[in-house]
Parts: structure tokens; sequence; C-alpha cells
């Protein structure tokens, strides 16, 4: 039995732990800042102790002996805890979307002994996977498209959202400049911009550029495609709202007040709906061709689609990890890890998409606004 560490209890968090709890194959002990409360899933007995991640010695202490730490904290402790996985010699994975806290997660990997793999969960996470197994079928790449969305199921406010995960990490993508490739250069493009609108299995849609999705994919396919981006899917209306609460209200200056004020105003839901459309052409026998990825995935009636999907993209990494199926020191990218490998996962299953799903796959528009 493997002896894991999550960090961060909150609802992410708490579904990670869970999840592995109750394989039997895994001890798993939940750390907050608070002390971890809520309840658990029969069968699945979660330690839970309170720590903050500032606190470097009880951390390095909690850590020691352990097999590997998973972080579900907000994006700004992502480095000191990758730093105290580091010094205490254990694999490291996270959910973290921020361009910053990656770069310094890769440069400990450069020199640890253990496996150090950011950005598993849903965008990043997931869906590099499936676009690097699909780039793999062409003999010469054009672009990648990659839309991720995890939306209401029935919307009922004017931004047509809901509180499904981190706020800090919506603000963070709603705000930080966003890589692409761009007529086969790597460049920064704004976030909100690019706005466009589609419909998938009757329902209307836009997409719009954010932060921090396409993890590593940039610098994997640098020089090997003319096109390459990322884009959050919202219902129509919503990156107009947030752009007069971001830009002209300037509140992108004042995060903690525009954190306040969402988590004041918006409520969760569990019934929710993650929205997913990867897109790949390129060219086969001298042919342009184009394959997608559509899928819709909803909850189970325990758990909203965002901690379904999420959770399953990070436990299922573990596993591979644990299994040997994964590079076991250095720095592990997501498009490292071969997609049969994770559909067939206990956890990585939930992304299998049904003939269904994949008949109706959206066309994306080639330019947008």
């Amino acid at each position: 039995m493997k002896h894991v560490v999550v960090i961060g209890a909150g609802k992410i968090g708490a579904t990670i732990a869970d999840n592995l709890a109750a394989t039997g194959d895994y001890r798993v002990t939940l750390a907050d800042r608070l002390v971890p409360v809520g309840p658990e899933r029969p069968g699945a007995p979660v330690e839970r102790v309170q720590l903050d991640v500032a606190d470097r010695a009880g951390l390095e202490l909690l850590l020691a002996g352990k097999f590997a730490v998973m972080s579900a904290a907000p994006f700004h402790l992502t480095t000191a805890i990758a730093e105290a996985a580091a010094a205490s010699g254990i694999h490291y994975l996270d959910l973290t979307e921020d361009v910053a806290s990656t770069r310094r997660v890769k440069e400990l990997a450069a020199a640890a002994g253990t496996a150090f793999i950011p950005q598993c969960g849903l965008a990043p996470g997931a869906v590099s996977i499936i676009a690097a197994d699909m780039a793999r079928r062409f003999d010469r790449l054009d672009s990648i498209r990659l839309r991720v969305g995890a939306l209401p199921r029935f919307p009922a406010n004017g931004l047509g959202y809901s509180l499904t995960w981190s706020t800090d990490g919506v603000i963070n993508e709603y705000c930080e400049p966003c890589e692409a490739i761009v007529d086969g250069a790597l460049r920064q493009v704004p976030p909100l911009e690019e706005r466009e609108e589609f419909t998938f299995d009757g329902v209307a849609y836009e997409a719009f550029n954010t932060s921090g999705g396409l993890g590593t994919l940039c610098e994997t396919y640098a020089g090997r495609v003319r096109e390459l981006n990322y884009r959050t899917i919202r219902y129509p209306g919503h990156a107009a709202v947030m752009k007069l609460l971001l830009r002209d209200l300037r509140l992108s200056e004042r995060r903690g007040l525009m954190k306040d004020i969402l988590e004041g105003a918006l409520p969760s839901t569990l019934q929710d709906v993650v929205v997913i459309i990867v897109t790949v052409a390129g060219y086969r026998d001298g042919r342009l061709v184009q394959e997608s990825y559509a899928n819709r995935i909803g909850g189970d009636g325990r758990l909203s689609a965002i901690q379904l999907t999420t959770a399953a993209g990070i436990c299922a990494v573990l596993d591979l990890l644990g299994q040997g199926r994964l590079p076991q020191h250095g720095f592990v990218r997501q498009e490292d890890v071969d997609l049969a490998a994770f559909l067939g996962n206990r956890f990585g299953r939930v992304y299998a998409p049904d003939d269904r799903s994949m008949r109706q796959a959206p066309m994306i528009p080639l330019a947008a606004e």
C-alpha cells in the first residue's frame, strides 16, 4: 500500500483523497490549513491533518517517507509544496494551470531523483494527453485546437456561470497572458480575446483565450505546427461581462475583491457539465484531414462533473506512476502519458467517449472575432 499526501481539502482535494482511499491500494493523508472536515466515501478512511504550507518544517515532516504528494491547493502555494517534495525525495503531482509555477516545478525536477508531474487535471491534463495522441496520427501537423469548459447545466445569472472549482484559478486564467502558436511562432495572446461561437449537441457556446490550459504543449509542438491554441468554453455573453469587471472596472488589479464578489454572488452546483473539444488537423498521404474528440461529461450523482474529471486526471496519472508506466524521475509532461493506458485506467475511463458524443463533434470556426 502506497502512502500519499493530498494537500488542499477543498472539493477537488477531498475527492482525490476519497477516490484513492476507496481503492484499498493507497493510504491517504489529507492536509489543509484548516482542519479538513466533510463526509467521506463509505469504506474510504482518510487521515485528516491540519497543516499550513508556510510551515516548511512541518510540511517536510509530513512528507517524509511517503510515496507522493499531490497538490490540490491554490496555485500560489504550488512552488512551496514542490520544493518540499524535492527536499523530501518523493514524487510530486499537481493540478496547477499557472505557467510561472510550472516553470519552477520544471527547475526542481531537473535535479530530482523522483518524478515531478504538474498539470494533471482536466486542462491542462487529460486534454493534453488526448491532443498528443491525436497528433501522433498525422504525417505532418497543421493545427491543434483545445476547447474546454465546466458549466452549470441550468445557468441562472448574467454570467451563465456557477463556482464549480477554484475561484482564484478562474480569476488567474482570465487575467494572465496566454501562450499560443500563431503562424508557426510562439506568442503570448491576451486573455478573454479571440472569441468564437459554436453549437454542440444543440447548445450554443462561446470560447475565448484563457491562460494555462495548454500546459507544456507549446514547448512540445514548437516548430511542428502552424496553429496551437486553448480557449475556455462558456455560455454566450460571459466574456463581455468579465471584460467589464476585470478591465473596465479594473478588478484585475484587486483580485481579492473580485474573489469576494464572485463567491458572494455566484452559487455552487452539483448539476454541472464538462464540455471538451479537441480538434487536430494535418496531412496524411498528402491530404489535409481533421480529427476531433468531443465529449460532454456530467456528474455521477455524488460528485459534480468538474470534481469527477479533475480528480480522475491526477488519480489516473498517480496510478500509472505507481505501476511503473511513467518515468520515475525528472520532469514528466502530460503528453508523455499514453492515452490507451490513461483511458484504460480505473480513474481515466471517465474520459472515454461514447459513439454519440463523437458523432456529434462540432466544427470549431476557423476565424474568431
